[in-house]
């Protein structure tokens, strides 16, 4: 019988990885919370038509990368490729928004595409992400981007680069899709078979593409921040000016439009070049229009989305990713079995009242081969227990990383850890 392997584009996370995972997961909440950020969890599947009226029909994900499938019922599910849709849909099933000047929300998720697997792009992928609602005005883009900021630094990134532009509000976009479209089809005979189909189903995921006849055919392109009106040029200058005094670096890019139909204004994109030629490691921008495409009350929204696969790819590469460990770990080590049950009611005071991440051998090993595990498990104390310890109602205390030991009587731990 052949072994049964894991499918294409989907990766185990071992458990010598997943202290790596909960340290970034834990990241995410801290720095969410700190800025009055609430979690929110949706289904991992959605009716297939969130997902069209939401992302776009024009755009790749619908076109070439869902998941999709018909039910025993006969609907048409979606395995969920993004989270603002789905979001968008929780909240307005919800009534999440009745009596609040202000929605903040953050995600931590898991979400599919059927891509070509690469470096850092799965089939199964995790994201970390917000979303702050109901407030139109560019303090809460630039909000969502500090969060951003806050959040990288924190984890440890320090060189990347925070790309921004914008797309205007649908008037000053439907000006610019009017130009963009004729400058392409005077063009088409130069550009890449994508952007050809792309110049009909979607004009502005062209000026993203990375195929070098359509990158020289673009350095003529109509710039889209040409075309902004007064409103739409005045909410991009105050993110600007806004960024500024929150001292943070940025680039605009007049070609970057993200790759979903429901952004207006505010776009923006975080890159790192230890991802190599695909940079790009997280995003966002704002989306004023999705609330009424899934049938709800028009609702101003802005948020980001990070990628955890290359958050933590970036963090490996840059060694600060060195299996971190949320608390310490303690070792209950007793040098035999007869001092097994005294080492067992430690343990059970160190879960239980110390509140202390503890483990004791449960294979009655040698006293020699226990302590050998703590190296394996990286522990930082061990506490040992021999006949003298029992008499005297207390253990022996080492600490594993300076190579130090103590006696310490049972009512002193407490003040220890």
């Amino acid at each position: 019988m052949s072994l049964l392997q894991a499918i294409r584009g989907t990766k185990d996370i071992l458990p010598n990885e997943i202290k790596n995972w909960q340290v970034l997961e834990n990241v995410c909440r801290n720095i969410s919370q700190r800025y009055g950020y609430n979690e929110i969890r949706t289904p991992i599947f959605e009716k297939t038509e969130v997902f069209l009226r939401g992302v776009g029909e024009g755009t790749d994900i619908v076109n070439k990368e869902m998941y999709t499938f018909e039910d025993k019922g006969g609907e048409s599910l979606t395995l969920r490729p993004e989270q603002t849709a789905a979001l968008v849909r929780a909240v307005i099933q919800n009534n999440l928004l009745a009596n609040v000047n202000i929605l903040r929300l953050f995600y931590i998720g898991s979400y599919y595409r059927y891509e070509r697997p690469q470096k850092g792009r799965l089939r199964e992928f995790h994201q970390y992400g917000v979303e702050c609602l109901l407030s139109p005005y560019p303090e809460s883009d630039v909000e969502v981007i500090m969060l951003a900021d806050t959040f990288i630094k924190t984890i440890g990134i320090e060189n990347y680069k925070l790309k921004i532009n914008s797309l205007g509000n649908e008037a000053s976009r439907k000006m610019y899709l009017d130009v963009l479209k004729k400058y392409l089809e005077n063009n088409l005979d130069n550009m890449s078979e994508d952007s050809r189909r792309r110049v009909v189903t979607n004009p502005l995921r062209v000026l993203d593409s990375k195929h070098p006849d359509d990158i020289e055919l673009l350095n003529n392109a109509p710039n889209i921040l040409d075309y902004l009106d007064d409103e739409s040029q005045l909410h991009f200058e105050k993110v600007k000016t806004y960024l500024d005094c929150a001292d943070i670096k940025y680039e605009v890019i007049p070609s970057l439009v993200r790759g979903l139909d429901y952004y207006s204004h505010t776009v923006f994109e975080f890159q790192s070049n230890y991802l190599g030629s695909q940079d790009s490691f997280g995003g966002g921008g704002r989306y004023n229009k999705l609330f009424e495409e899934l049938g709800g009350k028009p609702t101003p929204a802005v948020g980001f989305a990070m990628g955890m696969e290359r958050l933590l790819l970036i963090l490996d590469a840059i060694d600060k990713n060195q299996v971190k460990k949320i608390e310490p770990l303690v070792y209950v080590v007793p040098m035999s079995n007869e001092q097994y049950e005294y080492a067992l009611k430690i343990a059970s005071l160190l879960r239980n009242q110390v509140k202390i991440n503890t483990v004791i051998d449960i294979q009655r090993r040698s006293f020699k081969a226990v302590l050998k595990d703590t190296d394996k498990l990286d522990a930082d104390y061990a506490l040992i227990i021999g006949e003298d310890e029992v008499k005297n109602n207390g253990v022996m205390l080492k600490n594993l990383k300076e190579r130090k030991q103590q006696f310490i009587k049972i009512d002193e731990l407490c003040n220890i850890f």
